[in-house]
């Protein structure tokens, strides 16, 4: 088995390094990688330090291998002090029940910037009603449909507000040649390849939650289901199916690197992406360097659809992505850990995560309006950098979301317009759907049988649904593989899901 000093090897090419020995003067985190790692002495880490008044120390790991470092670490002698984590990992559930990482339960109180924002995320990022890691806030409707708006104008139809809507809209980015290219060559939805379990974000999982299935678990008639046992979930499926089987979805929805989902948006191939938000961000900055004059006139978004008779059921996240939690192997002492705590109580205070999520104040951003942090100097390489290492690293160790941010929602943008409507308009679907959210509430439970029996069981139902899709499996075919998910181990996870959530009470 690979230990710490392995992993921290292995990303010293990308600015980890070998970790230095700790003290009271110096912190040691492991987090997220989405991109180059900082340098240690560059601008934002000397920043953060000046700020905390000690040393940090950073194991920077690619978010692509983050899953088996983590796994690796917590089997190993060397554990961090803070490790950016997903509570439910069953690696980390094994290590947290067993003693391995401190119960924060009783202790958060004491600490007032690292207080839950929203009592039903900290529970949700619980394992059992107890916490064992800071939760990292993110907004709960985050699901929308990014969507070509200069093909809608081609087609000649509005923005969908159901989902009849969208298959219509769909087909027609399918069949009325939205590129005048004069080619049959384009399609209406654009899926990539989504790796993981069941009820991940995917745009499957809100697809099923439009058609009212639960949102990973739901209640149905006094018990605690998955939902994928329910009709609602083989309605959104047959819906999905029939669209693909008419070429309205992308032909390789099954392998298409999910990092390369933006590129068939960009490239004039599909019209429409289900997904976070912000994702509409994304595409405007690949057309801007296009058309830097005309690039808001090519995506506009809107937020969760409705059914034909007018039932509303949107996708809510979690309200947090992964928690950071403190390791009892080397924050050994009720002394040791309260000084962890009062330098993460530190970085949560305004100051230190519009630090952490924005960067360095008049150097790369200026704030707008009281409530916009807009960038400044981007032609700058240093700021460039600056702004890289923010985006790619050091948000991953904020713990409070743009909204919640002493109650001043920055939120870094370009300057130009698109992106103020864009942003502005993002603010007004989350709020408005906020209000037909449908809540997994499984969440705050974690079953013994899944932990044990995940790696076998875990992968039966995203599986099937993509058969399904791609017609290797009809109705009879994807109830088998349902089945089949419970006598492998389903039944018993789902009878301990619903004891857990009882013993929990009211407030699950």
């Amino acid at each position: 088995m690979l230990t710490l000093t392995a992993a921290l090897t292995a990303s010293a090419c990308s600015g980890g390094g070998d970790a230095p020995k700790t003290d009271s003067n110096t912190i040691t985190f492991m987090a997220r990688l989405f991109g180059t790692a900082p340098n240690p002495q560059g601008e934002m880490q000397q920043a953060v330090e000046k700020f905390l008044g000690k040393k940090i120390h950073v194991t920077w790991v690619p978010n692509a291998q983050y899953s088996d470092k983590i796994n690796v670490t917590l089997a190993s002698d060397s554990i961090p002090q803070v490790i950016d984590v997903d509570p439910h990992l069953p690696a980390f559930v094994k290590a947290a029940q067993a003693g391995a990482f401190w119960d924060l339960t009783d202790k958060i109180d004491k600490y007032p910037n690292l207080k839950p924002a929203d009592q039903r995320t900290a529970l949700n990022s619980s394992i059992n009603g107890k916490i064992y890691g800071f939760y990292r806030m993110r907004p709960l409707l985050r699901s929308a449909v990014i969507i070509r708006k200069d093909w809608l104008e081609k087609v000649g139809l509005k923005e969908p507000q159901t989902v009849d809507d969208l298959y219509q809209v769909a087909k027609a980015f399918t069949e009325k040649d939205p590129d005048g290219n004069g080619k049959k060559d384009t399609y209406g939805l654009i899926i990539p390849k989504w790796p993981g379990n069941y009820a991940t974000a995917s745009p499957y999982d809100v697809i099923e939650t439009w058609f009212g299935a639960p949102n990973g678990w739901g209640r149905r008639n006094g018990k605690i289901v998955p939902g994928f046992d329910t009709p609602e979930f083989l309605e959104a499926n047959k819906w999905l199916k029939k669209m693909v089987g008419e070429g309205l979805v992308n032909p390789d929805f099954a392998t298409l690197d999910a990092a390369k989902w933006n590129e068939p948006f960009h490239q004039n191939k599909g019209g429409m992406i289900i997904d976070v938000n912000i994702r509409s961000r994304q595409v405007l900055d690949l057309f801007k360097e296009d058309d830097p004059e005309h690039y808001g006139d090519k995506v506009t978004m809107v937020g969760n659809l409705k059914l034909s008779d007018d039932k509303k059921f949107s996708y809510p996240f979690t309200g947090y992505n992964d928690v950071l939690a403190i390791s009892k192997q080397s924050v050994r002492t009720e002394a040791d850990l309260d000084n962890v705590l009062k330098s993460l109580d530190k970085l949560a205070t305004k100051e230190g995560q519009v630090l952490l999520q924005n960067g360095i104040e008049g150097r790369n951003f200026k704030v707008e309006n009281g409530d916009t942090a807009a960038l400044i100097n981007e032609d700058d390489p240093a700021v460039k950098t600056i702004q890289n290492d923010v985006d790619n690293a050091f948000t991953q160790l904020s713990t409070k979301g743009t909204a919640d941010i002493g109650g001043i929602a920055y939120q870094r943008v370009p300057s130009g317009e698109p992106y103020k409507a864009m942003l502005k308009l993002q603010k007004e679907l989350m709020a408005e759907d906020l209000k037909t959210a449908v809540h997994n509430v499984g969440l705050p439970v974690v079953s013994p049988t899944a932990v044990q029996r995940g790696p076998q069981i875990d992968t039966i139902i995203p599986d099937a649904r993509i058969k399904y899709l791609s017609g290797q499996l009809d109705d009879e075919g994807l109830k088998a593989e349902i089945k089949r998910w419970y006598d492998s181990g389903g039944t018993q996870v789902t009878a301990e899901m619903n004891d857990l959530i009882a013993k929990l009470g009211p407030t699950s």
